[in-house]
């Protein structure tokens, strides 16, 4: 399963949200999640993302996922690349390493923000009308 993922925040921090297009290997959607989740860091929404992108995909039964992000510093956290320095994003990358240990497979990848469209028009749909997630 392919799943695209992105966070937004209007102000930085601001009023944040989080998006993720979930497909399958020929690129059809399966779904599409769009969550508000208050005032917050542009960082701290990206990992929002890939944290209900990856409880969601548990939740769909996926075993093997390939998470595809414009946000080149969760991506290279994530994979061991980068060392998290602020504490809160720590947290969060706990979080997200935790859901890891579901999956038979995970890749996270660095993607150029052309390319990412799709989630970032969930989590722009979110900060235009969304619900609270955390």
């Amino acid at each position: 399963m392919k799943i695209f993922i992105d966070g937004a925040s209007r102000g930085n921090p601001g009023p944040a949200a989080a998006g993720a297009v979930f497909q399958d290997a020929r690129g059809k959607v399966l779904k599409s999640l769009s969550q508000a989740i208050g005032i917050a860091t542009n960082n701290t929404a990206e990992y929002c993302a890939l944290i209900l992108a990856l409880q969601e995909a548990l939740m769909m039964g996926a075993a093997e996922v390939e998470v595809f992000t414009d946000s080149e510093l969760v991506a290279r956290q994530f994979n061991g690349e980068y060392k998290i320095k602020e504490a809160s994003l720590k947290t969060l990358y706990l979080l997200a390493v935790h859901l890891k240990k579901g999956f038979k497979k995970i890749l996270v990848k660095h993607i150029p923000r052309e390319e990412n469209k799709l989630a970032d028009a969930q989590a722009n749909k979110a900060l235009d009308g969304g619900n609270l997630f955390l």
